[in-house]
């Protein structure tokens, strides 16, 4: 697939959409494969093959504007769990 090309996909009353053939072909998905969405930055994500290794991931999250504490880490993890519940 180039670059940049951009498909189009639609969501049925379920939720459900059908994955472009150029897109699952690019990222080697079959029947059955998984995929995970990973927001890149508020609104945008990316879809990326669940059989993927995560050093691919490398780079696609920016760095925080100042460093964070692994006890801030744990803190913004406890809170956002906290939400879905």
């Amino acid at each position: 697939m180039e670059r940049n090309a951009m498909s189009t996909a639609v969501v049925t009353s379920k939720g459900q959409i059908t994955i472009p053939a150029a897109v699952r072909a690019s990222l080697g998905l079959e029947a059955g494969s998984r995929v995970e969405f990973v927001e890149t930055e508020k609104g945008k994500f990316a879809i990326i093959s669940a059989t993927t290794p995560v050093q691919a991931l490398q780079g696609m999250l920016r760095k925080p504007a100042k460093p964070v504490t692994i006890e801030q880490m744990n803190q913004a993890i406890a809170a956002e769990g906290a939400k879905a519940r």
